[in-house]
């Protein structure tokens, strides 16, 4: 039996001590989290989906400040929200009686609040500028001539994939690893195409047939949370694991109060997928407004990112009157294994599991 710590490609690639990757969760992670993860040996991410050309530069330079490391800095490269009036308008019409609810009037129109990084030239020039050692792509990919700049920069480059189709056009990108998000991730759904069929293919058969066809170092993602999920990749022939929910936890969060104490309870044990809350299929925690997505009755809803200005808003009015239960409570299917700890302290806890796993598994070879 070959060690499945052996190949160390990606670590030497990513300039990190041991395989465990941080997911950057955008509105989750914090500079704070993602250099505790970086400084613990690992690689720290950061999600700048929902924010600014100006935004990610503070990012950076706050990450900087407190970690000499390799972080990540992961973008989000969906086409451009196409807005439709009359879509918007029944939306809100379907909303309306859920702000009143909470004693506040639903919005009069919606925007597109976040820019594709597909459409922000701005952002493009800050990574050129500012040269963090890793970026990842989510939900598709950049133009050729980006990704030939950002290499040229010295950056190495991360692109998700939910099935092999997605992985072969990573491939013939030029990048440096795949990201094998299997069906089990909390989050956004990283489907290059949101209207075609989706695979919903498992991580660890995903992992397996990414490994088997591609050269890339891969690493696996969702529903990792702990250090035999990571042995168990890692003996698929991944060469890291990335883990979100995981570390949603941690301290060094931005989460709100609810959403913490919703993921360390009994209701960590249920998640479903739903595209009410953003316009886009994430996995949640089961809530009230996943319910809302479900009913029946609901009307089609808008486009990514313009359906998030609604789900923000009622979440704001429903959280001012000490309701949680619409907010955008990402986690993945095996979130009720979440540990409420120090980022540093998680990473060293998941890298003894994980030895310890591997040694069992070595013990029942031998």
């Amino acid at each position: 039996m070959t060690h499945p710590t052996d190949n160390r490609t990606l670590l030497r690639l990513l300039g990190i001590e041991k395989p465990i990757i941080q997911a950057p969760m955008a509105g989750v992670s914090t500079p704070a989290l993602a250099a505790a993860v970086s400084n613990a040996g690992g690689l720290g991410s950061l999600g700048v989906g929902a924010t600014n050309a100006e935004g990610t530069r503070k990012f950076i330079k706050d990450t900087r400040a407190l970690t000499s490391k390799p972080f990540n800095i992961n973008v989000f490269c969906h086409s451009p929200a196409m807005a439709n009036e009359a879509v918007e308008r029944q939306w809100l019409q379907w909303l309306a009686p859920h702000f009143a609810k909470y004693g506040a009037t639903a919005p009069a129109s919606l925007w597109e609040i976040y820019t594709s990084f597909l459409a922000d030239p701005e952002s493009v020039e800050v990574l050129l500028e500012d040269k963090p050692a890793v970026v990842s792509f989510h939900f598709g990919l950049p133009t050729a001539e980006v990704i030939a700049d950002l290499k040229k920069a010295g950056i190495k480059l991360l692109g998700a994939a939910t099935n092999l189709d997605e992985a072969a056009r990573i491939a013939d990108a030029g990048l440096d690893a795949i990201i094998a998000q299997g069906i089990e991730a909390g989050g956004h759904r990283g489907v290059f195409n949101p209207d075609a069929i989706d695979d919903c293919l498992g991580t660890f058969a995903l992992t397996r047939l990414l490994v088997k066809t591609f050269s890339l170092p891969v690493i696996a993602a969702g529903g990792i949370m702990d250090g035999a999920g990571i042995a168990a990749a890692l003996a698929l022939g991944a060469q890291a694991a990335q883990l979100g929910t995981a570390f949603v936890a941690c301290p060094e969060t931005s989460i709100d109060e609810g959403y913490r104490r919703t993921l360390l309870s009994d209701s960590a044990r249920h998640t479903t997928f739903t595209s009410a809350i953003s316009g886009r299929v994430a996995r949640s925690m089961v809530n009230q407004f996943t319910e809302l997505g479900s009913d029946a009755n609901a009307p089609k809803v808008p486009d990514y990112p313009i359906a998030y200005d609604a789900g923000k808003a009622l979440h704001a009015a429903a959280k001012a009157k000490g309701e949680f239960g619409y907010g955008a409570q990402w986690a993945g299917q095996a979130a009720a294994l979440a540990r409420s700890l120090p980022a540093a302290e998680l990473v060293a806890q998941l890298e003894r599991e994980w030895k310890e796993s591997v040694g069992q598994l070595l013990q029942l070879a031998g």
